[in-house]
């Protein structure tokens, strides 16, 4: 079957590792169906070894890959923002540059855009893993249909960003990405959804997530609540969820912030998967 051409876009900043960098690339390589076009942001200054890794890359598939070299780090939302106008196609499948990708999550995707024209956003369930994907710590399953989308995305992210593919032209229309630390994705799919997008998840494991014990035990303390609490208010300013949904989730979001770091992983790996 012949698909819609896509591009893939990634943003990669200096604390990325190479390993995973071209475990991701090797996972985007060894899909059923190729992209047409990869688009890498460099959000500010990348190490050595990482532009060592892209270059390598770059002269294996010359015509595939696009740079975008942001000199200074502008955070994930700006950084994606030049990837969506750098992208040439209209359909984008979001990729983050240490997960890996199931071999054929881009032939699954398309064809839900494929038999859904009016289709605007569509991602899946993940798998989230650490080491390799054999070390599985829990896996987040999302809402599938538009209906519960719109909801669920009140309270907690109803995508999982690393999965989606999505229409160019309606990110656009939204507004594209914008600043927002914590909440890239949440805004993105909210201002989405204000201007009209039809929105679905696969039923289905596409994306493998590296997440680890380190990054869960980062989303804790007053610093990290801040930046969450902070995130949520400007998500509550675009008037999509109301004054009850922002108290509520801040409210928990203290709560899960100030566990002990055991505790929390409990909590991010059981009750909230």
């Amino acid at each position: 079957m012949k698909y819609q051409k896509f591009s893939v876009l990634m943003s990669l900043y200096i604390k990325e590792k190479a390993e995973y960098f071209n475990a991701c690339m090797q996972s985007i390589m060894d899909q059923t169906v190729l992209p047409n076009e990869i688009v890498i942001v460099f959000d500010g200054p990348i190490s050595d070894e990482l532009k060592t890794a892209v270059d390598d890359y770059i002269k294996r598939y010359p015509q595939l890959i696009r740079i975008v070299d942001n000199e200074v780090n502008k955070g994930l939302g700006l950084a994606l923002a030049d990837g969506i106008l750098a992208c040439s196609n209209e359909l984008i499948a979001r990729m983050d540059t240490d997960d890996i990708a199931r071999a054929d999550r881009f032939e699954k995707q398309l064809k839900q855009f494929s038999d859904d024209p009016e289709l605007d956003i569509c991602g899946s369930h993940i798998i989230e893993f650490e080491g390799n994907i054999k070390h599985v710590l829990a896996k987040r399953k999302v809402p599938l249909t538009h209906k519960e989308i719109a909801e669920y995305q009140k309270q907690r992210s109803a995508f999982n960003h690393m999965t989606v593919m999505y229409k160019k032209s309606t990110v656009l229309k939204a507004g594209n990405y914008e600043h927002c630390p914590l909440m890239e994705d949440d805004m993105m799919w909210i201002r989405m959804l204000i201007v009209g997008a039809k929105c679905a998840n696969a039923d289905d494991y596409l994306v493998y997530a590296r997440t680890g014990y380190a990054m869960i035990e980062r989303r804790g303390g007053w610093t990290y609540f801040k930046k969450y609490r902070n995130g949520r208010k400007q998500i509550y300013n675009t008037g999509y969820i109301s004054k009850w949904d922002y108290y509520k989730t801040i409210g928990v979001q203290l709560v899960v912030a100030l566990l002990p770091k055991k505790i929390r992983l409990f909590v991010f790996t059981k009750l909230l998967r």
